[in-house]
């Protein structure tokens, strides 16, 4: 195992089962999480995450990555392994508390909330594109505003000796921390009290707003997602 394999391993793999035991981490459970914002401006809007998980909740800095393609990720490390629900609340609490403003088609969350699906290893080379993902430097981080890739192979030592200096989140600032991102994620999704979609008679099958009272109302719906549905009902609102 080479440094860059260690270093990843001990940030963000699961712990193996040990031999003759059945301890191993559920098949659901996750400690590395990922946000990523696509498309620029990229850092300028996504530091806001970096400085913030630092300054406001007094959480480890998390890894700095480009995506290969169009976006900028944030890895975060935990000590323990959560659940995908559990895991992805968190990220959707950071969403709601520092990227509000920021439309979310941009963002990407892993594990996704749908499949549980964990994020493209990084490093690593995208395609027939020539281009690579990889972790980068905090000072770099605005260089790859407009181009969040590598146009050459990152070194493996350069790589570990980035991650190298990233620690962990322990359980219980995690803990700490989701308990001061429950209240943004909840008046994110709060936008009115009451039910927004008033009527005398039941809506027709066809109508969009059932639909998006749906999507709203699903609690097994990526939080951007409902929050949008609750904004496009509220303007479907006004206009009547």
């Amino acid at each position: 195992m080479n440094p860059l394999q260690s270093e990843l391993r001990r940030l963000y793999l699961l712990p193996p089962a040990s031999e003759g035991e059945g301890d191993a981490a559920p098949r659901d459970a996750h400690r590395c999480l990922v946000l990523e914002l696509a498309r620029a401006p990229g850092w300028g809007v996504l530091s806001r995450v970096w400085q913030g998980v630092q300054a406001e909740l007094e959480l480890p800095a998390p890894a700095i990555a480009v995506s290969g393609t169009d976006g900028l990720q944030l890895w975060f490390s935990l000590v323990q392994p959560v659940g995908m629900a559990r895991g992805h609340a968190f990220l959707e609490g950071l969403a709601a508390r520092f990227l509000a403003d920021v439309d979310v088609r941009r963002l990407r969350m892993f594990p996704s909330a749908r499949d549980g699906m964990a994020p493209p290893p990084v490093p690593a080379l995208q395609g027939d594109s020539g281009n690579w993902s990889a972790f980068i430097a905090p000072d770099l981080a605005p260089v790859f505003e407009e181009t969040p890739w590598l146009d050459i192979p990152p070194g493996n030592e350069g790589q570990a000796a980035l991650l190298r200096t990233m620690r962990s989140i322990s359980r219980s600032n995690f803990e700490d921390a989701m308990a001061l991102l429950a209240p943004a994620a909840s008046s994110a999704l709060a936008v009115q009290p009451g039910p927004l979609v008033t009527t005398d008679v039941p809506l027709p099958a066809n109508d969009p707003r059932r639909f998006l009272q749906k999507v709203m109302d699903d609690e097994s719906v990526d939080l951007a997602l409902r929050i949008e549905a609750a904004k496009a009902l509220l303007q479907t609102a006004a206009s009547r």
